[in-house]
């Protein structure tokens, strides 16, 4: 008899694999799409030349030539990249930060060596994150606590202090109406660091900051919540997420009022500065305690399942949520989350995918900055290391094998009341660029003793691959690691002969 392996698309880990049964249960470096799974594309060098320090963001634009500019911001340097040259663009009075964090002030928070043994921090300890922006072909640039700066497209001048904007900002931004915004900055009239506290500029002036009857400079202080923790624009909006609360500032444009901001739901703050990504005007985050929300322009914050939830959230290594960095993959309609997993170290290591369809997946890839395609045509990433690749890009790792995987939980052959003879498969799997290694493993009864066949070679065009297993209950697992590599899982069968009922 011919048995199709044929199994829902999406990673499920939060139950025994028998009861997970007929679903996939571990996976790197692949995607679902179109309700079956599919080799993730590979990655290919931007420039040979590394960054200083490590990368927590990146941000691209088109300067009024037409020409892709790329902003890097490390913990040591504002660098860009231009027609495949990277320059050094750190402004004076730029003080690097540090790489690793240990948190908010408190109990336990302090960094090594800071203070008195078991005596709380006093201050935060986060790794240093910018936040970027364009007005108009001009990069806005803020390290977090610190100021903002301005780059005026000259690659041999580095960027400037932005006139009179606050000393300390959390997060900027710049929005539609022209207007640079401060979140979580100085208050205007005392100079006191408020961490709640929002400034913006004038319309069309960002080194007008002083607020007067006679223009739409203002500041307004959010209430709820101990500190902002980011922004993003969505359309004509802002969402600003505290470390409690999400909020939605809304442009009214009178000088007595140019912005009006509104809590949207309370318990679904984010957890670090770049975690939020923004999907045709609908939010995706992650909250500080580590579940998943969305919120659509015009709607409330909703919880999101994720069923590969526990173990994302057992490993978030200690101290490090800031460094979760979000990007969207729009080609593939995706949201994906780089994040530093405690198995691994500190660093970003892996990585955990919502694709908009429904369907969860994770894998290890360490990203320590990325961003989606548009103006370029391709997503770009950035190591631990600093190395900066175009990603969806090929099929290899910058020309070097990349190793993937996809693993099912068990599942009963056939009805399950009778042993069967797995006596070989029939390979289907669209567009398999190098060879794929399978393996199956059987069982009499969900607990009884394993019995693993394999690895088995399975080359592109394969029309068949014989070998003996013998089970009720079964688990496959396909893997490859080559240069190039790439498979689309169609509908594989197993052949496959009724033994009896032992």
């Amino acid at each position: 008899m011919r048995i199709p392996i044929d199994i829902a698309p999406g990673l499920i880990t939060q139950d025994t694999s028998f009861r997970n049964q007929g679903r996939w249960e571990d996976a790197s470096n692949v995607r679902f799409r179109d309700g079956q799974w599919e080799v993730i594309g590979g990655w290919e060098s931007l420039v040979t030349t590394l960054l200083t320090g490590v990368c927590r963001t990146v941000f691209q634009w088109t300067d009024n030539a037409s020409s892709l500019n790329i902003a890097f911001g490390t913990n040591e340097k504002l660098q860009l990249w231009l027609g495949g040259i990277l320059y050094d663009i750190t402004p004076a009075g730029f003080v690097p930060g540090a790489v690793n964090g240990t948190g908010g002030a408190g109990y336990g928070t302090g960094a090594y060596g800071i203070g008195d043994y078991s005596e709380p921090s006093t201050a935060d300890f986060f790794p240093l994150t910018w936040s970027f922006a364009p007005y108009g072909e001009t990069l806005m640039a803020n390290p977090r606590g610190q100021t903002i700066y301005t780059w005026k497209n000259v690659t041999a001048t580095p960027a400037v202090a932005l006139t009179n904007a606050p000393a300390k900002v959390t997060y900027m931004l710049v929005v539609p109406q022209r207007q640079v915004m401060a979140l979580g900055c100085n208050e205007e009239t005392s100079g006191t660091f408020n961490p709640l506290c929002i400034r913006w500029s004038d319309i069309e002036a960002p080194e007008q900051w002083a607020t007067a009857t006679n223009n739409n400079a203002g500041e307004y202080i959010l209430e709820g919540g101990s500190r902002i923790v980011c922004g993003r624009v969505v359309g004509d909006y802002v969402f600003i997420w505290t470390d409690v609360a999400l909020y939605m500032g809304t442009f009214i444009g009178d000088p007595g009022e140019t912005w009006r901001f509104e809590k949207l739901g309370n318990h679904c703050g984010a957890i670090g500065p770049n975690a939020p990504v923004i999907y045709s005007q609908q939010a995706f985050w992650i909250a500080p305690d580590t579940q998943f929300w969305t919120c659509q322009l015009g709607g409330a914050p909703q919880s999101i399942d994720c069923p590969v939830w526990k173990e994302f959230s057992d490993n978030i290594a200690v101290g490090q949520s800031d460094k979760i960095v979000g990007a969207t993959i729009s080609k593939f309609r995706e949201v994906r989350w780089f994040y530093p997993d405690q198995r691994d170290g500190y660093e970003n290591s892996r990585d955990i995918t919502l694709n908009l369809a429904g369907p969860w997946c994770h894998g290890k890839l360490p990203r320590t900055a990325f961003v989606d395609a548009g103006p370029s045509d391709s997503p770009i990433g950035v190591t631990p290391g600093g190395n900066i690749y175009w990603h969806e890009r090929g099929n290899s790792a910058d020309g070097a094998a990349f190793s993937w995987f996809i693993r099912s939980s068990d599942f009963y052959i056939g009805e399950g009341d009778k042993m069967l003879m797995i006596r070989g498969i029939w390979p289907d799997f669209k567009g398999q660029i190098g060879p794929m290694n399978f393996e199956i493993t059987t069982r009499k009864y969900p607990q009884a003793t394993a019995r693993q066949k394999g690895p088995y070679t399975l080359a592109p065009n394969q029309s068949k691959k014989d070998f003996r297993a013998t089970g009720r209950v079964a688990n496959v697992r396909f893997y490859g690691s080559s240069a190039p590599t790439y498979a689309r899982m169609g509908k594989p069968e197993f052949d496959a002969t009724d033994v009896g009922e032992n």
